[in-house]
């Protein structure tokens, strides 16, 4: 399994970026994608998990109602559409996958990590 993420870049307060995360090595039907960040001096925060027919997605208070997970299983794709981007969402974003359908917040629970890519929020 292979996680490519991008999308990352320098941003103002309030403006919106989209992050994508490529997947590849075999079929993800029975996977849960999820998001994740973590800035310098910082432990890995959970961002967003959506399972692979994006019947169920999970936010923790801190995105919710700014952040939006997605995906197209026809790219094999997952999406992060942040929005009113702030100064404390800068961060390296990391997007993840692992086995099943229960959505899970701690990173330990993933099995495959993409390389992250950098969000800087500037205020």
């Amino acid at each position: 399994v292979q996680l490519q993420a991008s999308g990352g870049g320098l941003v103002q307060a309030g403006d919106s970026l989209r992050l994508s995360c490529a997947a590849s090595g075999r079929t993800f039907n029975n996977y849960v994608m999820g998001w994740f960040r973590q800035a310098p001096g910082k432990e890995r925060e959970f961002v967003a998990a959506i399972t692979w027919s994006g019947s169920a997605t999970d936010y923790p208070d801190s995105v919710k109602g700014r952040f939006t997970i997605s995906r197209d299983s026809a790219k094999n794709t997952v999406y992060l559409q942040m929005n009113s981007l702030k100064p404390e969402d800068t961060a390296v974003y990391y997007c993840a996958s692992r086995r099943g359908y229960t959505l899970k917040s701690v990173g330990a629970e993933y099995d495959y990590w993409g390389q992250g890519t950098q969000v800087t929020v500037s205020s």
